[in-house]
């Protein structure tokens, strides 16, 4: 019995509302044999992270266009971790200067695909090196936040 099929979640973090790279990505992804959902725009990082979890998404593709890459995508990556979920890797693409690329890794996103990138090198990327979770069930609920004194 092989690997089941990697699911990836697809998503538009942030106020950015253009999603056209997103969807040619998702088709991409989709026709290279991945299990593909996309979350729509608008998404706020828990959103995201709670969408793939309960998807039991082996990955996150995440799309960003607005210049706030250095706030929420690391965000997405620090809440992955706070709900037990780091083996959920994180990759991006979009508009990101080309010096902040070092700095999303260093926050734990695994790789960033810049404008101009063919949509087979996420293929081949994701290919090399996603697999799938463990469980590949959703991780336990957020804890609740602590009432303020």
């Amino acid at each position: 019995m092989g690997e089941r099929t990697l699911r990836i979640l697809v998503a538009k973090v942030g106020l950015d509302g253009h999603d056209r790279g997103a969807r040619v990505v998702a088709r991409a992804l989709e026709e290279a044999g991945f299990d593909v959902v996309y979350s729509g725009l608008h998404r706020t990082p828990e959103q995201v992270v709670e969408a793939a979890l309960q998807a039991g998404a082996d990955a996150i593709g995440l799309s960003i266009l607005s210049g706030a890459h250095m706030t929420l995508l690391p965000e997405v990556v620090a809440l992955l971790h706070a709900r037990g979920a780091p083996d959920v890797a994180v990759f991006a693409g979009g508009i990101v200067p080309q010096d902040d690329v070092a700095r999303l890794r260093d926050a734990g996103v695994a790789e960033v695909f810049l404008p101009g990138t063919p949509t087979e090198r996420p293929v081949a990327w994701i290919r090399a090196n996603v697999r799938p979770r463990a469980s590949g069930a959703p991780a336990a609920p957020a804890a609740a936040p602590a009432a303020a004194s």
